[in-house]
């Protein structure tokens, strides 16, 4: 029988959750959304996260993802969101606002997690780097399958400038590149990425990654191979669950263990 854990992601614009099937990574119930609150401090941004699992109504534990890097549910970077965010318990709060046990760990980590499990790295070896871009970049890396936690990859400095400032997403939009100028930004980049870790696959995600046949095939200098994330942006909220899933083995919950919201009991 399949199993399920509720996954969130906080994204720079939208909280976006479902109950995702852990055998395959798809989701058991359309994926619901609410924008970011304006400014995303802990508060308000933790109060969304209650409405979406009351939206689903979830009574079992939590994975959540956040946009920075946490070590043992402690915020200590905060690029994209309010810097109310930094040196704060983030797990503990969350887990007293929505009353449901809170795994949280990095957004990218997240994605990657699913990706090397059922998506794009599945079964390989080696050092693997996945890289989402979205509002910044975000990065996961993995040797051998294991995770290397916290990764800030987007942070690197190209051409004097965090890497994320020229070459994520939201700066193809906002300067409104063509996919050649933006694909030579990016490789650039990537090229610049190679040079200091080596991979041998580098999985591209985001939601831009939806339209990979625009600039990967622009991509040039480097030697790793490059393909597009499979799960895209759903990566996020499966790896969420994943990571809650296996911080609680014993509470990942059947079909059945999702109700509708409103409804007095959990269906038999």
């Amino acid at each position: 029988m399949a199993r399920e854990m509720l996954g969130i992601d906080i994204g720079g614009s939208g909280i976006k959750g479902a109950p995702v099937d852990l055998t395959d990574g798809s989701f058991t119930r359309e994926r619901f959304r609410i924008d970011t609150p304006r400014p995303a401090r802990p508060k308000p941004v933790a109060k969304v996260l209650a409405e979406v699992v009351d939206h689903f109504g979830w009574d079992g534990p939590v994975g959540v993802t956040y946009p920075g890097v946490v070590i043992d549910g402690v915020a200590l970077s905060a690029a994209n969101v309010s810097k109310h965010w930094l040196g704060l318990d983030a797990a503990s709060l969350i887990a007293d606002v929505t009353g449901r046990e809170i795994t949280l760990l990095n957004d990218a980590d997240a994605a990657g997690v699913a990706e090397m499990r059922l998506g794009a790295g599945r079964d390989r070896r080696g050092t693997v780097v996945l890289l989402t871009l979205g509002t910044g970049i975000g990065s996961a890396l993995f040797t051998d399958g294991v995770l290397v936690p916290n990764t800030e990859f987007g942070h690197i400095q190209v051409n004097g400038k965090d890497a994320e400032l020229r070459a994520s997403a939201k700066a193809r939009t906002e300067e409104d590149l063509s996919w050649a100028k933006w694909a030579k930004r990016l490789s650039e980049y990537l090229a610049h990425l190679e040079a200091l870790i080596s991979p041998s696959l580098i999985i591209v995600g985001g939601g831009v990654s939806r339209k990979s046949e625009h600039f990967l095939p622009l991509i040039k200098g480097v030697r790793a191979e490059i393909v597009p994330a499979r799960l895209v942006n759903n990566a996020g909220i499966a790896g969420a669950a994943m990571a809650a899933a296996a911080a609680h083995p014993v509470e990942t919950a059947a079909p059945a263990r999702v109700r509708a919201a409103g409804t007095a009991e959990a269906a038999r």
